[in-house]
C-alpha cells in the first residue's frame, strides 16, 4: 500500500523471496504500459510508447530518502509501475540516484522486458543488483495474444535483448512466465519454452498463474496443475513455482519413492513441498532428507530440494 503522504514511494512490502521490500512507482497516476496483458489486474488499457506526465527524478529521490528513514529495515529497493518501469524517461539517472543512497540494500526491476534489447535500458539495468524480466511467450502467435503488446513490439527482439544483456550482467536474471490455460500452458507452448530458454540463462525461472482479479476473463490454474506444468519443462532448467495466493492448493499424498521420483524430476522449494505435500507426505519428506536421499542445492537465491545434485555437480566438474 502506498503511503499516505508519498505519491511515487509504496510499502514496505515483506516478500519471502527479495525480503522487506519498498517499491517505487514510475506511472503512479494510471496504468501507462506497452502491453495490454489479458491477466492484468489493472484496467484494460491501450498500449503506450512512454510514461506521461512523469515523476521527476528529484521527486522520487526525495521521497525515497524519506521512507528509508522512516523504515530502516527496507533489504531492497524495487522499481516497478502501474505499467511498464522502463518506459521511464530518466531511468539511469534515477538508478544512479538510488544507488546513492541504498547502502547495502539491493535494487530490484520488475520489468516486461519490452525494451530490454535497447542499449540504454541494458546500460541501465546492469547497475542492478536483481533484474526480473517476464516472458510469458515462446512464439509470436502466443504473444501476440496473451501479452497484447504495442505493435512496435516484437518478441524475437525481446529474445535476443535478454540474451544480450546476459551476456554483460553477471548478477541475479528472473525470468517470469504467467501460465494462461489454452494460450501458454499447453505442451506445444512448454515444448517451445524448452528449446528457447536454456539459451537465455536465467539463474530462475518462476512459472505463475493468476492471482487477483485480472482485466479479462482468464482463469487460475490450481497449484497442483502449475506443479505438472512443471514436470514437463526440461528438468535443466532452473524453474520455481511462484506460490501465489489465488492459487489453489490440492495437497496430496506421496509415498517414499514418489517423493524421491519427483524431487529427481524437479526440485522443489520448501514452501512448494508444503503447498504440494499433504501432512503424512511432509514427515516423509523430512524422514528422506535426514537420511541423506534429498540434497540441499542453492539456485537464483533459493534453496531447492531435490536428488543428484552432487552427480551433475562431478558431471560438469
Amino acid at each position: 500500500m502506498k503511503n499516505r503522504h508519498y505519491e511515487t514511494i509504496f510499502g514496505p512490502i515483506p516478500s519471502r523471496r527479495f525480503g522487506v521490500s519498498l517499491g517505487i512507482d514510475l506511472s503512479p497516476g494510471k496504468k501507462q504500459c506497452n502491453f495490454d496483458c489479458l491477466y492484468c489486474e489493472l484496467s484494460p488499457s491501450t498500449p503506450v510508447a512512454a510514461i506521461e506526465n512523469p515523476p521527476p527524478v528529484e521527486q522520487i529521490v526525495s521521497e525515497l530518502k524519506e521512507a528509508l528513514e522512516e523504515h530502516p529495515d527496507t533489504e531492497v529497493i524495487t522499481l516497478t509501475a502501474n505499467g511498464e518501469p522502463t518506459l521511464y524517461p530518466d531511468l539511469e539517472l534515477l538508478i544512479d540516484r538510488i544507488g546513492e543512497l541504498k547502502g547495502t540494500r539491493r535494487t530490484l526491476i520488475l520489468s516486461n522486458a519490452s525494451t530490454i534489447d535497447r542499449p540504454e535500458i541494458q546500460r541501465a539495468l546492469a547497475k542492478l543488483d536483481s533484474v526480473k524480466l517476464s516472458l510469458d511467450c515462446p512464439t509470436p502467435e502466443c504473444f501476440r495474444k496473451l501479452d497484447r503488446p504495442l505493435g512496435s513490439v516484437e518478441l524475437h527482439r525481446i529474445v535476443e535483448g535478454i540474451r544480450q544483456f546476459r551476456r554483460g550482467y553477471e548478477r541475479e536474471l528472473v525470468l517470469e512466465i504467467l501460465m494462461v490455460p489454452g494460450i501458454n500452458a499447453t505442451d506445444e507452448a512448454i515444448a517451445a519454452f524448452n528449446d528457447l530458454l536454456p539459451t537465455l540463462g536465467a539463474d530462475r525461472i518462476d512459472i505463475g498463474t493468476v492471482d487477483r482479479p485480472p482485466s479479462y476473463p482468464v482463469e487460475p490454474l490450481s497449484l497442483k496443475a502449475l506443479h505438472e506444468i512443471a514436470q514437463k519443462f526440461d528438468p535443466a532448467l532452473p524453474i520455481h513455482i511462484a506460490s501465489r495466493s489465488g492459487a489453489k492448493e490440492a495437497k496430496s499424498a506421496f509415498s517414499d519413492d514418489e517423493i524421491l521420483t519427483t524431487l529427481q524430476k524437479r526440485p522443489l522449494t520448501l514452501d512448494e513441498i508444503e503447498a504440494l505435500f499433504d501432512e503424512g507426505s511432509q514427515l516423509r519428506f523430512h524422514e528422506l532428507l535426514e537420511r541423506g536421499k534429498i540434497e540441499r542445492k542453492m539456485v537464483g537465491g533459493l534453496l531447492f530440494y531435490g536428488t543428484g545434485f552432487s552427480k551433475q555437480k562431478r558431471k560438469s566438474s
